[in-house]
């Protein structure tokens, strides 16, 4: 399932909020965590001005082991996991994605900044860049006012999204290996929406029936889903139940969420390419921009 966990942290207290999610997973899992902090050198180098320069290298040195201190304190607070420190020189996203492609079957696991943050997702963040990247799959987890990076999180079930593509059910696999070792329920869930223009004229009216059009667009997505239970259950997974709702799929998705506490969102996102095109606004852009729930996405091979 995954080799490890690696968790860039940077030092904020928002990055920080990954960690209570972090902690569960690592522990159920069984798999260790790589705690990596990046210097970057470039970066402190502009800070600083010509007269103070040649101070440059011990000022490294010292962020180097303040750096090394910090995250043997955050590896103190993992009970249940064998935790190694790294700090590099490098560009954080370089740095991220390098080890990335040394082994892709790690789980990168990062707090992104919230709705205001995630505004700046297209404008050359860290997370941004992860997520264009690398091949791994990513545990997101927005850092809210009223998340905490104390403690650890506690997960009751997996909402898994698909829309009858090959492409979103590229995750299932993956969801029923978590899903089985964290003893979760496995939520299928599928939105749906006809297009105004799909059933009305140009002068307005109906051109066809609606309710009768919904009516058929509900139960094929009914029948959908009740076939990957079928599916999902052969398995191995105990626990997996089939839900349909009228509307925007990632508004429904969020909401769904709402309702139901402790849950983690598991989707497939379109690979590189894919995330490319985050700025036309899919689902997946939609859930992780605004979902109170950590966000599993996982890459379409």
């Amino acid at each position: 399932m995954f080799t490890k966990m690696l968790i860039p942290l940077d030092g904020s207290k928002t990055a920080e909020k990954v960690l209570p999610y972090a902690r569960y997973l690592a522990g159920k899992l069984k798999i260790p965590v790589e705690l990596l902090a990046v210097i970057d050198i470039a970066e402190i180098a502009t800070h600083i001005s010509a007269e103070r320069a040649h101070h440059l290298d011990t000022m490294i040195e010292d962020v180097l082991r303040a750096s090394t201190t910090y995250l043997r304190g955050i590896a103190t607070t993992f009970r249940d996991a064998k935790v190694t420190c790294t700090v590099e020189k490098d560009r954080a996203e370089d740095a991220i994605i390098g080890k990335g492609e040394a082994d892709t079957a790690m789980l990168i696991a990062m707090a992104t900044h919230g709705r205001s943050g995630l505004d700046r997702f297209l404008l050359g963040s860290v997370a941004e860049k992860v997520l264009r990247g690398a091949a791994n799959p990513l545990l997101l987890v927005r850092a809210t006012e009223e998340a905490k990076a104390e403690g650890e999180a506690v997960l009751k079930s997996v909402i898994v999204p698909l829309d009858g593509s090959e492409l979103a059910e590229s995750v299932i696999p993956m969801m029923a290996g978590v899903a089985k070792t964290l003893d979760l329920e496995v939520i299928l869930f599928r939105g749906f929406h006809i297009p105004y223009n799909a059933y009305a004229g140009d002068d307005g009216y109906y051109a066809v029936n609606y309710d009768e059009l919904i009516a058929g667009v509900r139960d094929e997505a009914k029948e959908y889903l009740d076939k990957k239970v079928a599916d999902v259950k052969k398995l191995g997974v105990a626990k997996v139940t089939a839900m349909t709702k009228e509307g925007f799929a990632g508004d429904e998705i969020i909401d769904m969420g709402r309702k139901t506490p402790d849950n983690l969102i598991a989707m497939c996102s379109h690979g590189r390419s894919g995330v490319q095109r985050w700025v036309l606004g899919s689902v997946t852009e939609t859930v992780v921009r605004h979902s109170g729930d950590p966000v599993l996405v996982v890459r379409a091979k």
